[in-house]
């Protein structure tokens, strides 16, 4: 997840170019499969989480990723500066508390219900920058964050009432408003600094909190480092380094560049839903009749703000892999989100 996350500003197309049009529907085709690599990865993390503690899991999948970004785009490193390497840090700070929340989250709670509460990162985006940052809301802000208030209710809480609620579901909650943070640090970061370099910076930052955390956790014995050296854990952490990290974000940058905001927004929306569908066939999940009933209000929330709300900050809870060619600062959301 991601993440982070979430959009990155489009160029202008012409739809009167029939390479463009073409460009365009391959670019949506790639959104929508990065959508489902980043949903996948929900059920994925859970069943990772069998074969390894979830700082472990963590510190290995974002070395991995960093040492592919960081390979790919070695220049980021010869004109970095204070700034920028400070910058990057606290990215990867927010980024590492959200992936921590969230992933800590998922021994507790489903991947279906994780991928929608995480979702709700993208309502909370204007919410937090009209709180803190005296941002002016509209109206259509204010009826995406309770429509989506209202379908976390229904989707977390049990008719039992609050008593029941699931430690999970609370822990990923929290997941989601450091990944808004995050969010909003990447739209004021990325117009004063590289995004290629923040990328790679960002991902390692998360990757050295995370090795700390391994070893303060299992030096205090809160949670001793764990990691089984089977088929399962290797190729999750793969997924998640490579495809979800690495392979899609790159993809993203690319497809970004030929379809609209409108597209993207509708297509990043699938994450949640492609964590269902993925959870269903790989664990067998089933959502009952309130938590579907609570996960369309979620969805619904997360459309309103995307689409009829003002742009609030860029990209995803998760890193891009290069820089946008010769596009505009960013000004727009993802996550969806990540972006992750």
């Amino acid at each position: 997840m991601s993440v982070l996350a979430t959009r990155i500003t489009l160029t202008r197309l012409s739809s009167s170019d029939t390479p463009v049009m073409t460009k365009r529907f391959r670019a949506d085709l790639s959104l929508a499969f990065c959508s489902l690599l980043w949903g996948a990865t929900f059920a994925v993390v859970k069943n990772s989480l069998d074969y390894s503690s979830v700082f472990v899991f963590l510190a290995a999948r974002f070395t991995l990723a960093a040492l592919l970004m960081a390979a790919f785009r070695p220049h980021v490193f010869r004109t970095l500066e204070r700034e920028e390497l400070l910058a990057g840090a606290a990215l990867g700070f927010f980024m590492f508390g959200g992936y921590a929340f969230q992933t800590a989250g998922l021994e507790y709670t489903t991947p279906a219900k994780s991928g929608f509460v995480t979702g709700s990162s993208v309502v909370m985006v204007p919410l937090l920058l009209g709180i803190f940052w005296r941002r002016r809301l509209t109206r259509w802000v204010y009826g995406g964050v309770f429509a989506a208030a209202l379908g976390l209710y229904f989707l977390t809480v049990p008719s039992e009432g609050l008593s029941h609620l699931n430690r999970g579901d609370l822990l990923t909650f929290v997941a989601a408003g450091l990944y808004a943070m995050h969010i909003i640090l990447v739209g004021d970061y990325t117009r004063r600094h590289s995004v290629a370099a923040l990328s790679v910076l960002q991902v390692a930052a998360c990757a050295a909190l995370a090795w700390l955390a391994t070893g303060l956790g299992s030096l205090s014995g809160w949670q001793p480092a764990r990691f089984a050296w089977q088929g399962k854990a290797l190729l999750g952490m793969a997924i998640c380094a490579v495809l979800a990290t690495a392979v899609a974000f790159s993809i993203q940058l690319w497809a970004q560049q030929y379809t609209t905001t409108s597209h993207a927004a509708i297509l990043f929306t699938l994450e949640p839903v492609f964590a269902s569908m993925t959870s269903y066939i790989l664990l067998r999940e089933r959502l009952g009749n309130r938590a579907l009933f609570g996960a369309a209000f979620v969805l619904a929330g997360i459309l309103i703000a995307e689409l009829l709300g003002p742009p609030a900050a860029p990209e995803s809870p998760e890193p891009t892999g290069a820089d946008p060619p010769e596009s505009p600062p960013p000004t727009s959301a993802r996550r969806i989100a990540l972006e992750e």
